[in-house]
Formats: structure tokens, C-alpha cells, sequence
């Protein structure tokens, strides 16, 4: 593994935060404003000096325009870095548009020798997720562009089965087709994801496959039905290296008590 120096660079993604309109809201009993800001203040404490953030969807229970305001907001009490952001099945990409650039990115974005393309893979009022064929064009259009360029994909539903039966039904439907194109550009180095609520890590040949925390509950790994998991909210901090190398690690909030429903059976 390669050893961090001055042209590592280090990326912090944080996911599915369900922030309510109102700041009062919970998810199965936890208030997820407050999930995210100590989250955000464990990154502050560990891992301050990042140089982008991106949160890879459901930033919104219901895709109300107030959560989206709120979660800039919170965001930038914290920090200044760069932000970015897509839209995951609770999310309205109509009201994740209207933000200025200066504000949050939507777009793909590029960090020393490395490119992050965001792709939606959301299907109005679905859970389930899908890449479009527009969608697909387009990320094959950007991996030609630059094919020497070290590239980190990002989404918001998991393109491969994370082993609890009842949100793998909620699996990319397209995944093979996925695959088979990032099969022609060996400069992908890796695909991550949020919607399962839990860590997850493996390869594909070379190519590393990564899931972040939520930001607020957790779903239990490896269940056949919904479960709550007595872990603490999170996100996923990399290091990524100029020859292609990625270390990564997940952080977690710590010495905090939710009033969470454990027994809840699905949201």
C-alpha cells in the first residue's frame, strides 16, 4: 500500500441523512438533524483537512426543499470544502437543481489524478434503483474523455448484493450492464454507494466496491428482513493515491445515546 504524502488527497463521503422539513422530525425515533451534526463534528475532530465531501443521496426524507436548505447549512457551519451531492429515492432532483454551484455540486468534478463521476441512479417513486440509458451514455462519454484518469464512481443504490435479503431486491437493475462497461476502462478504481444504511467492502477483480453508514439509523448487515442495528451513525473517509491506490476507513459517532426503535420492523 502505498504511504500518504503530498499528493494523496483525502474524500469524505457521508449519505442518507432523511433530514425531516422540520428540524423536530425523527427517523424510527431518532432525530436525524442531530445524528448529522455529530457526525459532522466527528469529522470536524478526526479527519478536518479533507478536500471534498459528497453525500450520495436520500439527503431528504421526502425531497421537501427546506431539507436541502437545512443540510447546506448544517454542512457549512462545519466546514468550507467543496460539497457535492445526488439524489437518492426520497430525494426531488428538481429541488437539489435550484442550488448555485458555489453552494453545492452536482455535477462530476475533478481532484488531481483523480475524476469522481455522480451518477442518478434513482426511478421516480421507486425504491429500487436503475441507470438509465442516458445515464450509461454518459458515464461512458466521461470515462473515454480521460481514460489515464484514476476514477472513483459514485451512487446511490448498491450495484452488487450487500447479503441482507430484503434491500437487495433494491439492487441497480442494470448492474450488468454497468459492469460490463466499467469492464473496458481499467482506470475505474472504484464504485461506492449509500441506501443500506451499513459498511460494506469487496472486490470485483480490481475494482473496489465500498457502501457508507447513514448518517443517521443503521440497518443490520447480513438480515433476510429489515432490522435496526445497534450502530452508531457514520460516514466514510478515503485516501486516495496519484498510481490509483485507495485506503479506506469508516468513522462513527461515539459516547452517544439515540432513542431509537430497535423492534421497528421497516420505515
Amino acid at each position: 500500500m502505498a504511504k500518504p504524502g503530498a499528493n494523496s488527497m483525502r474524500f469524505i463521503q457521508i449519505s442518507d441523512c432523511h433530514l425531516g422539513p422540520l428540524t423536530s422530525e425523527a427517523l424510527l425515533g431518532l432525530n436525524t438533524d442531530e445524528s448529522l451534526h455529530d457526525v459532522l463534528a466527528l469529522i470536524a475532530e478526526k479527519e478536518p483537512d479533507f478536500d471534498y465531501m459528497v453525500c450520495t443521496g436520500d439527503i431528504a426524507s421526502a425531497g421537501h426543499d427546506a431539507c436541502y436548505k437545512r443540510f447546506v447549512s448544517i454542512v457549512r457551519q462545519y466546514f468550507s470544502q467543496p460539497l457535492a451531492w445526488l439524489p437518492g429515492n426520497h430525494d426531488n432532483p428538481k429541488n437539489m437543481a435550484t442550488f448555485p454551484r458555489q453552494m453545492v455540486w452536482i455535477e462530476d468534478f475533478s481532484l488531481g489524478q483523480w475524476q469522481f463521476l455522480l451518477l442518478n441512479s434513482r426511478i421516480p417513486f421507486e425504491e429500487g434503483g436503475e441507470l438509465s440509458p442516458g445515464e450509461l451514455a454518459r458515464l461512458e462519454r466521461a470515462l473515454s474523455l480521460r481514460p489515464e484518469r484514476n476514477t472513483l464512481i459514485l451512487l446511490h443504490h448498491q450495484p452488487v448484493p450487500v447479503g441482507s435479503e430484503w434491500i437487495d431486491q433494491y439492487v441497480v437493475k442494470n448492474a450488468p450492464q454497468f459492469f460490463a462497461l466499467l469492464e473496458r476502462f481499467p482506470n475505474v478504481k472504484a464504485v461506492s454507494w449509500g441506501h443500506v444504511h451499513q459498511a460494506f467492502e469487496a472486490t470485483r477483480g480490481a475494482l473496489k466496491l465500498f457502501a457508507s453508514p447513514s448518517t443517521c439509523v443503521q440497518f443490520t448487515p447480513e438480515s433476510q428482513n429489515f432490522q435496526v442495528d445497534h450502530l452508531m451513525p457514520g460516514c466514510r473517509s478515503y485516501l486516495l493515491y496519484p498510481d490509483g491506490s485507495i485506503e479506506s476507513t469508516v468513522l462513527r459517532a461515539k459516547d452517544r445515546i439515540y432513542c431509537i426503535d430497535y423492534s421497528s420492523t421497516g420505515y
